[in-house]
This record gives structure tokens, sequence and C-alpha cells, in this order.
């Protein structure tokens, strides 16, 4: 028996989307429609090694978000792939790449073009305008979507249903006004691309400056002037005497400073020092995670991830006296150094300044204070030097800082009244800067991520009210069906 052919009516209110499930108001002249409406059904299955020879364009997954396909024999592709055409949406389904949207480019005909299993294809129609799908499909409101219906057990083996996505609903504008979106949006978009190039650039020119801040500071040029002005002041020879002789600094052996090590002169008034001959250097521990008990008292137990240029009061955990006791985890007082001696990413090297008593765990290396050199002016040293730091520490997989290691670097030693001078040049020029960086910290993303919903909601001001409702266009496309 031959199927009953649907009516127009029948084909449009399975379209479109009814009035309270669609999910936010758009103009008049748009409609809501399930995406499979605009998504032609095609057999795309094709098995590439029946075409050994052959060259083909492959937009696989892992090759993005570069956005350049690959080019490969049939021969080379394990396993079957998707046939897609220029111009065709390509969704991931898959988790950790599921929301990556590309457009197939046009290769003028030269390699028939494949797609991978894990992207969901859709095909261009006369309802909808490519660039207006792929912009929709990064918009918040889609990815939400998607991202919130997924099935599997979780993280990378979650993946989108491509029978739900088809029943997703799309805002569909008259033809026109998707061109006139499209357009506006990818301007706009280029334009915040810019402005976010400047804003690096901007950064950068910071991140120079305050490196060439520091250098000044640490070669006592920042305190020239002051110098001149401070004459009979006591100086860092005397005030080494003076740390030596005090009980809190017990390093039994001392290293003699090459000249060859030292990188650059100092003023007369200072001294080359090695930074365990002026502080009392050491690090934490853990307490056994095997007794929970240990981690329910109110003392801070700082972690490297902790240490971000920053003063300290608080931490992510807390241990009690017994923890303390029965670990290498020591009492550390307030202006305590504290120094990241682990980490690959940008922790390792770090400093931060405890302002209250805590402990930390074998990764952190604890500078205690004296009453000869101000916490924030070795803070200074730990930034100045960063990068030089990050160098030499060495070993196993893993490169690392370490006591011993940090025992040994050279110090620049001013008076301790020229510390605090430069202490206050320093604070003083940093927050200057610092004011400056708020203006220009603007989250780009968020403003991408600002215009792809307006665009979609018709808030960018190109929809032209008088156009042709694009219901219209949407009973051309399924006039084809009824034939």
């Amino acid at each position: 028996m031959r199927k009953k052919q649907k009516t127009m009516e029948e084909l449009l209110e399975e379209a479109l989307v009814p009035e309270g499930e669609q999910p936010y108001e758009v103009p008049g002249n748009w409609v809501w429609v399930k995406l499979k409406t605009i998504n032609k059904d095609k057999k795309r299955n094709i098995d590439p090694k029946s075409f050994k020879d052959e060259t083909f364009e492959l937009y696989s997954v892992p090759s993005f978000p570069e956005g350049s396909p690959e080019f490969i024999k049939g021969d080379e592709i394990g396993s079957s792939k998707q046939l897609v055409n220029k111009d065709e949406i390509l969704l991931c389904k898959i988790n950790p790449r599921i929301n990556r949207v590309w457009k197939v480019l046009n290769n003028h005909g030269k390699f028939r073009q494949l797609a991978s299993t894990e992207w969901i294809v859709i095909s261009e129609n006369k309802a909808i305008y490519s660039e207006y799908l792929l912009y929709l499909l990064k918009s918040p409101y889609f990815r939400k979507l998607i991202t919130s219906n997924v099935s599997g057990v979780g993280g990378s083996l979650t993946r989108a249903r491509p029978k739900e996505v088809e029943t997703y609903p799309i805002a569909v504008p008259p033809i026109k006004e998707q061109k006139r979106i499209a357009d506006k949006v990818e301007r706009l978009l280029s334009k915040i691309d810019e402005a976010k190039r400047l804003i690096e650039e901007a950064k950068e020119t910071f991140e120079l400056r305050r490196a060439a801040i520091l250098d000044k500071a640490f070669r006592g040029e920042l305190t020239r002037k002051w110098r001149e002005e401070n004459k009979n002041i006591e100086d860092a020879e005397s005030l080494y005497v003076k740390i030596k002789e005090s009980q809190s600094i017990r390093r039994k052996v001392s290293k003699e400073i090459n000249i060859k090590d030292l990188r650059y002169s100092i003023p007369s008034t200072w001294k080359w020092v090695r930074l365990g001959d002026v502080f009392t250097i050491t690090s934490g521990g853990t307490p056994k995670r095997t007794i929970p008990e240990y981690y329910e008292g109110n003392i801070p137990w700082i972690k490297t991830g902790e240490i971000k240029w920053n003063a300290i009061n608080e931490s992510e955990e807390q241990i009690t006296p017994e923890a303390v006791a029965n670990s290498s985890a020591k009492l550390l007082p307030p202006n305590t150094v504290l120094v990241a001696m682990y980490g690959q990413g940008l922790t390792r090297g770090r400093a931060a300044i405890l302002s209250v008593e805590a402990t930390c765990n074998q990764a952190v290396c604890a500078l205690l204070p004296n009453d000869y050199i101000a916490p924030e002016f070795i803070f200074y040293y730990f930034m100045e030097g960063y990068q030089r730091f990050r160098q030499v520490a060495k070993g196993g997989n893993q490169e690392n800082l370490s006591v011993s290691l940090i025992s040994d670097f050279i110090f620049p030693l001013p008076p301790l009244e020229e510390q605090r001078v430069i202490i206050t040049t320093l604070q003083n020029i940093f927050k200057k800067e610092s004011k400056i960086k708020d203006v220009i910290k603007i989250n780009t993303d968020e403003i991408k991520q600002s215009i792809l919903s307006k665009a979609f909601r018709g808030e960018l001001g190109t929809n032209d009210p008088t156009e042709e409702s694009a219901i219209e266009l949407l009973k051309e496309v399924l006039k084809e069906q009824v034939k």
C-alpha cells in the first residue's frame, strides 16, 4: 500500500517548534524550527579503502581546532567515513571536543571530502545560510543545550545523541537577515580578536616594563639619588656581620662567591651573599592522608598551587597540632617567604609572604624572617629572578628547585634602610601599573559570547521587519517533500 503523502500543514506542524517550547522570543518574521528541518537526509558512509589510491580531504576531529583538513590516501584511513560537501557544517558529538563546530571548505572539486564519524553533519539548503548556522551552533544557547543533553558514563565517554540533536530548536530569520547577521558577527568577532591582540601586546609591555624596573631595583639604580642623600647609613657589610652573629642562621658550610658568577656590579654599600648565609631555609611536609583527623584542624597548610605572588592568610586545607608533631610539617611565623619548588607550569619559582602562622608541604621552600632583611625585599628578589631560577631547577623527569639549590642563590644585599626605600618605590610603581591593567582587563571571550547571544535573538540591529517571514522560506523547502 502506497504511503500517504503528508500535507503542507502536517509538514509545518512537524517542523515548527510550538510557542510554549520556544527557548526565547525572536522577531516576528523569524521562525523556530527543529534542526532536522533544515538538514537534508543523505546516505553518507563510505569505505575509503575501496578507493585506496584516491586522495581524500579528511576532516578528523583531532586535527582541529587548527581548522585544516588532512590530505590522506584511501588505504591510509583505518575506518569508514562520511562524505561531506562544501559549506556543510560539522558539529562534534563526542567529548572532550563536543561543541566544536566547523564548516567544510571549498577545495574546488580537487578531492572528495570526508569527515570522521565523530561529526554530526548538517547539510546546506536554501532555508539556511551556512555561516549563520556556523555561528548559531557556537552560541551560548546551543552550547549549553548540547552539553547538558549527553549520554554515557562521564568525561571522555559522554556524547551527544544525533537523533536528539535533530530535535533541538533553531531560530531561523529570513535568508537576507541570516546573511546580515553572519556578516556583522564576523566583523565584530574580528574586531574583538584585534582588541585581544592589542591587549596581549599591552600585557607583554607591562611584563617587560616590570622586569626592567625589578632589574634596576636589584642593581641599586632605583635608589642612586637616595644613597647620595643618605651617605651615613650602616652598610651591608656591617649588616652581614650582624646576621652571621645571629643565632638564627645555622648554616655550617658557606660556598665562596666567585666573581665570575656575578651578573652585574652593585653599589659599594651593598654586598653579594648567598641566601643560605642570611636566611634560615627549610621546607615542610605532608601529614599522613590515611589519618583524616590530621586534616580537621585550624592550622593553615600551604601547597604550591596557593603560591601566586600573594600574601597568604588562609589555605585550602588546615591541619591539627598532632599532624604537625607527627610529620615534617613545621610551624612557620608570619613574614616567612614561601617559594614553590615543584611544578611544570607557572608554579615553580613563584613566591608568597605569610600573613599568619602556617605550615606547608615538602614542595614549598620557606625562608624564615629575620630582623635584617625585609620579607618584601626577598619576595621581589624572587620575582626579579623568576625565569632565571626556573632555568636552574633540575632533577629527574620533573625539573624542581630544592632547599639546597635555593640556599646557594646569590643575592645582592643592600642596607636595611635602603631595602625599605626600594620596597616602597616598587610598591608605588606597581600600584599605578595595577590600576592601568585593571582598565584593560577585558574578557574578550565573554564579549564574543554576548555578541553571539544577541545575534540569535535579533538584537544586533540588522533585522528588517518588512522582509517576508522566514516561514515562507520554510514552506519552499517543505514543498520539495510534498511533491
